[in-house]
Parts: C-alpha cells; sequence; structure tokens
C-alpha cells in the first residue's frame, strides 16, 4: 500500500493548482486512500469466493482422490458414465447467512435453469471417451451465458473404465423490471424496461423498453433463443420505434460454437432509420438522415481441432446499402450513397489456449482469458453485376495475441486493418490496435494498463474517429475531440475488498489516469486541443447476483486540459 500511496499522493501534487481550487476535492482523495486501506483489512468473513483465499487463489477446481489426471484418463480409453447436473438457485440457503426469509423468496420468485438447457451446452455425451479438453471447454460455454454466475465440470468417480461427470452451475436473478439510470461523458441516459435472460429457465431471453440515451429515445422489443428446437441454431429478432427513424433486425444462424465445430452458415438481416450526427468539443456540428440496411447469408466449414489449433473457412453474401439525405437546411456536409453488394471469402485460426482469472475485468466471477494466437482475414469484391453503385475490393484482417508470463502477469495486443480499394485509390482505411496489461499483485489488488490507437485515411464522410467520456477519456464530455487518428493511454489500480453488503455485491475501488489525444484534419471543421488528461477515482460493485450488468462503475474524474467550459 505504501507505494501506491505514493502515487496517489503524486498524481495528487501534479495536478493540485488547477484540479482542487478548494480544500474539500483534496480531501476527497486522501478519504478514498484510507478507505482502500481500511478495505484491505476488512475480516475475511465475506470472501470473494467461497473457499477463494490468497493462497488458493490461483488454483482449479479439485478432484476427489483416486480419479488421476486428464492425461492418464485419455490414455486408457476411459468413457463417459453418468451426467449429473447439479443447477443451484441464487441463494444458497444451506448457509446460516442466506438462509432469510428475503433470500428464500428470491429462490421461490426465480425460475431455475431447467437440467436439459445446461445439458445443450455439453460438447460430450455418455458412452463417449474421455477428453479433459471438452469439459474445460463446455464450461467456458456455460460460463458465457449471462444466467449463470459459475460453472464447473470435473470427473467424481472412476469405475470398470468409466467416469462419472458432475456439473455444477449457480444461477443469478435474470428478471429485470423498473427504471435504469447511466452518466458518462457528461450525458445522461435512462429507461424503463422489463427483461427476462432466462425464459422459463430455458436460456431465452425477451426484452421489451423505453430508452431515453445520447442519440435518441426509443421503444423497443426484442427475442432471443440461442438453441432453437434443442439444437445450436441461434435465432434473434428485434424492432424499434426510436425519435429519429425505426430499426429491425433478424439473424438465424448456426456459429462455430466449439473449437471441433465442422460447420456453420445463417442469414441475417438488418435495417436502421437514423439521425446521425457529427460532433466537436461534445457539441454537435452536423446532422443528416441515413437509411442503413445490412443482409448476409454465410456459410463455413473447419477441419476441426488439429494439434491445438482450429482454422475456420466462410463463403458469403453480403449486401451493405446506405442512403443519405439532408435534414432541410442544418445538413452542411451530405455523405454521398453507398452501396456495395459483394461476395466474400474469409478465413480464421486459433489456437485452443484458455486461462482461468479471477478480479479482471469483474468481481468475484471466472473469467476465461483467450492465450495463444487468433488472426482472421476477410475478402469480397463489390461490383454493378451483383447491385453494387462501383466495383471496389474489400479488405478487412485482425490479429491478436494472448501472452500468460506467469500466474499473475498476463499481456494481450489485438491489431486491425480494413479498406476498400475503388476508384485507383484506398478508401475508408482504418489501422487500430490496443495493447492490454494486468498484473494481480494479490487477490485483492489489480495494476490494469491499457494502450490504443486508431489511425485513418480517406474515411466515409459519415464515419468519424471520436475520443472522449465515452470511449475511455472519462474526465471530458463524450465525443469531445476527432481526427484522423487517436490515442489512449490509461493505467488503473483495482482494489477488491472482503466486504460483501447484505450478500448481493462485491465491494471494490480504482485510482486511475487516462491520456489521450487526436490529430489530423478530416471533412468537418474543428478543434484540436493536444493532449487531454484526466485522473480520478471510483467505487466498483460486483453484480454478484443478477445477470443483468456484471460490474457498476460509479468514476468520479477531474480533467487537467481542454476548454474552460468543462465542469471541473
Amino acid at each position: 500500500m505504501r507505494e501506491n500511496r505514493e502515487l496517489g499522493k503524486a498524481l495528487i501534487h501534479k495536478g493540485a493548482n488547477r484540479l482542487f481550487p478548494f480544500a474539500h476535492r483534496l480531501s476527497l482523495v486522501a478519504a478514498l486512500l484510507t478507505t482502500l486501506t481500511w478495505i484491505e483489512d476488512l475480516p475475511a468473513q465475506n470472501r470473494l469466493l467461497p473457499g477463494l483465499n490468497e493462497k488458493s487463489f490461483y488454483k482449479e477446481v479439485s478432484r476427489p482422490p483416486g480419479i488421476g489426471p486428464d492425461r492418464e484418463l485419455e490414455r486408457e480409453g476411459a468413457r463417459i458414465g453418468d451426467i449429473h447436473i447439479d443447477a443451484a438457485n441464487i441463494f444458497d440457503t444451506r448457509k446460516p447467512e442466506e438462509n432469510t426469509r428475503l433470500f428464500r423468496l428470491g429462490n421461490r420468485l426465480h425460475i431455475k435453469t431447467r437440467d436439459d438447457t445446461i445439458r445443450q451446452y455439453l460438447l460430450f455425451r455418455s458412452g463417449d471417451r474421455y477428453q479433459g479438453r471438452l469439459l474445460a471447454e463446455s464450461e467456458r460455454l456455460l460460463r458465457q451465458r449471462q444466467y449463470l454466475h459459475d460453472a464447473s465440470i470435473r470427473p467424481v468417480r472412476r469405475h470398470d473404465g468409466v467416469v462419472d461427470i458432475e456439473v455444477k452451475t449457480t444461477d443469478v436473478w435474470t428478471l429485470k423490471p423498473g427504471i435504469s439510470f447511466g452518466r458518462s461523458g457528461g450525458e445522461n441516459t435512462s429507461g424503463v424496461e422489463i427483461e427476462e435472460i432466462n425464459l422459463l429457465g430455458t436460456g431465452s431471453s425477451i426484452n421489451l423498453s423505453s430508452r431515453n440515451g445520447v442519440d435518441r429515445s426509443s421503444l423497443s422489443f426484442f427475442y432471443r433463443n440461442p438453441t432453437l428446437a434443442h439444437s445450436w441454431w441461434d435465432l434473434s429478432f428485434g424492432y424499434s420505434d426510436n425519435s429519429d427513424g425505426k430499426s429491425g433486425a433478424f439473424t438465424l444462424q448456426r456459429p462455430f460454437y466449439a473449437l471441433d465445430t465442422r460447420t456453420a452458415g445463417g442469414v441475417s438481416w438488418r435495417e436502421f432509420d437514423r439521425r446521425e450526427s457529427r460532433y466537436d468539443l461534445g457539441r454537435i456540428v452536423d446532422q443528416f438522415f441515413v437509411d442503413e440496411k445490412s443482409i448476409n447469408l454465410e456459410y463455413g466449414w473447419s477441419p476441426g481441432f488439429i494439434s491445438g489449433w482450429t482454422s475456420r473457412y466462410r463463403i458469403g453474401f453480403k449486401i451493405d446499402d446506405n442512403r443519405f439525405q439532408a435534414i432541410d437546411s442544418g445538413t452542411t456536409l451530405l455523405p454521398p450513397d453507398r452501396r456495395l453488394y459483394y461476395p466474400y471469402l474469409s478465413w480464421e485460426r486459433r489456437e485452443g489456449k484458455y486461462h482461468k482469472d479471477h478480479n479482471r475485468n469483474q468481481i468475484s466471477r471466472t473469467e476465461d482469458i483467450a492465450l495463444g494466437w487468433r488472426m482472421n482475414a476477410t475478402i469480397g469484391y463489390a461490383a454493378p453485376v451483383f447491385g453494387a453503385d462501383r466495383e471496389s475490393v474489400i479488405l478487412a484482417s485482425t490479429l491478436r495475441h494472448g501472452n500468460l508470463f506467469s500466474e499473475n502477469r498476463s499481456l494481450t495486443w489485438r491489431a486491425s486493418a480494413s479498406a476498400r480499394h475503388e476508384h485507383g485509390h484506398w478508401a475508408n482505411a482504418l489501422l487500430g490496435g490496443r495493447l492490454q496489461y494486468h498484473h494481480h499483485q494479490s487477490a485483492r489488488r489489480t495494476f490494469y494498463l491499457s494502450f490504443g490507437a486508431d489511425a485513418a485515411s480517406r474515411l466515409d464522410i459519415d464515419r468519424q474517429l471520436l475520443l472522449g467520456g465515452d470511449n475511455g477519456l472519462r474526465g471530458y464530455p463524450l465525443r469531445y475531440q476527432s481526427g484522423k487518428g487517436r490515442w489512449l493511454f490509461t493505467a488503473e489500480q483495482r482494489y477488491f475488498s472482503h466486504w460483501y453488503p447484505f450478500r448481493l455485491f462485491n465491494v471494490g475501488g480504482a485510482i486511475f489516469a487516462d491520456l489521450g489525444k487526436t490529430w489530423g484534419k478530416t471533412d468537418v471543421p474543428g478543434v484540436q486541443l493536444g493532449l487531454l488528461r484526466d485522473i480520478g477515482f471510483g467505487l466498483r460493485l460486483g453484480n454478484a447476483r443478477s445477470g443483468l450488468g456484471s460490474v457498476i462503475h460509479l468514476d468520479l474524474a477531474f480533467p487537467l486540459d481542454g476548454t474552460d467550459d468543462i465542469e471541473s
């Protein structure tokens, strides 16, 4: 903690003359540092995860004696026997602290996830040859479900060449009726909605909402069934009546749901009529109407998971149709219509490496971090013969890598590039990348660094590279700066306490600093302010019992630069 206090003091002294004109602001940061010290000394009766402590923080789920490691079971050709599903409710009333009237009522009102719903995501069946990799991958598939807090799969009994499997899951509250409120970059969002993300325990979701956002207000309906008719087909559709237009979407697809999936494909459709805005210094400087239509038909195949790698190939046809219209005399720069109809070919290759982590981006939840290499590339050709308004070669590629230096230090990075080649030059070219570093100093402290950058050339007029409070520069209005390029650096010290109030929220905190800037002139006139900095602190509430939002962020960020009209 001494190093953290010194870092906090240095940041405070550096910005004190400009940042804290009144003594009470300085006392806020001092109070935060004192609180974080107090949090670390809290008693451990309400731990982050049941049975988790400093020494066991990185250990996997234990196995009963006599089971043996995966390699031994696979070498002996063991078969999977009985599969026992243990689907726990939200609250464990066997614990005295959760055996209360309120928690018992919550369990009674909640419809538990059905065993068949959980079984759907298992990549193995009774009688199959035992493969430890499929147990771990099935765990990851279950943990991706918002309606589950966690999942564990392990062999529990070995007899006569057969291994019995136990699948344990814990539900979260999935019904969300009521009112929501948020604030980012100086702008408020609110809504009234009713949403259920585990309808009757089947894993389907339904949502009816009325929202007031930054860009528009809307009345929306959405439905999704990710396992249509107990298959891997994913069906979703939605409709929204917005203050500036309408939108609708439909998707029916069978994804590459596992590393060894051999075929995939589907169709998607989306239409969105809206008023689009251009920004400078967080204020709207231009507007126009957009009528956007997107249709995609795709088929994919794969040779499977071979020697730790999987390769996937896709062919498809895509319609990307954008029509633009001026808003009376209020539009100063109207983008030209853009109609791209094209077949495409896509290739993907990835390693099957993953790492279980805790207290990384969430609180008190197991997170699956992809390691190793992941890469993909897409090429398409638009032409009038397909219905396009031009000849164009469409290119896109992404390269990702995750590296685990030790049990408590990891580095992940991503690079991407996309562009069109038309009329003899490159258009809408965008090159970007992001690097993230996590250092678990203990089970309750994590140091985080992030750096991201993007650069554009001949960007379509309806697109802007923006930087502000809505995408990481927390001390400034949303969409504050724009340019042909941008970069953002973030440093954050995160704290995770033992405090578990009402056994509903895991409490944490953070001290952070953000630096970023944009550069380059665009078609939209704007003011370039150079380097922008902010520092701040915040409270983190891990939503341990609900699947509707994992972490609540309450941040106070103080700008060190910018124009004088920014609230301090």
